[in-house]
């Protein structure tokens, strides 16, 4: 009989404990912070190695690109850390390998090349920023 009450005790405990970890997750998914947009609207195209363009469009308070890269969903980037930034070497997928074929990612601002590197280059309101794989020259 003992264990009997023992084992109702323990059982009553868990569906106790239970309870109050249901309703204190319906309470944080009622009062959480919701996510704000922000306040530049901004476009990213990207066009790959194949040519495909791809676009993404958000609305951000990212000060710089990097931070809008970050944010725009489905965009997925990496590189190597310098002092000087982030040197972007694959977008999407689609490696730029300089040393291999003389590949690598352009960035555009509005239709002009970008003068920063995305750890630097200013996000403004109404920007399209273009990151093109391109072969050949940097100069």
């Amino acid at each position: 009989m003992e264990s009997k009450k023992g084992n109702k005790k323990v059982l009553l405990g868990a569906v106790a404990l239970v309870a109050v970890a249901a309703i204190l997750a319906i309470v944080y998914m009622a009062f959480r912070e919701k996510p704000v947009e922000g306040s530049k609207a901004i476009t990213i195209e990207v066009t790959g190695k194949s040519g495909a363009t791809q676009s993404y469009e958000l609305k951000t308070d990212a000060q710089y690109l990097r931070q809008a890269m970050e944010e725009a969903d489905g965009l997925v980037f990496s590189g190597t850390e310098s002092e000087y930034g982030m040197m972007v070497d694959t977008v999407n997928g689609d490696l730029a390998d300089y040393d291999a074929d003389g590949a690598y990612w352009s960035f555009y601002v509005n239709g002009e090349y970008c003068n920063y590197g995305i750890d630097t280059q200013p996000v403004e309101d109404g920007d399209v920023f273009g990151i093109i794989y391109t072969v050949g020259s940097a100069e």
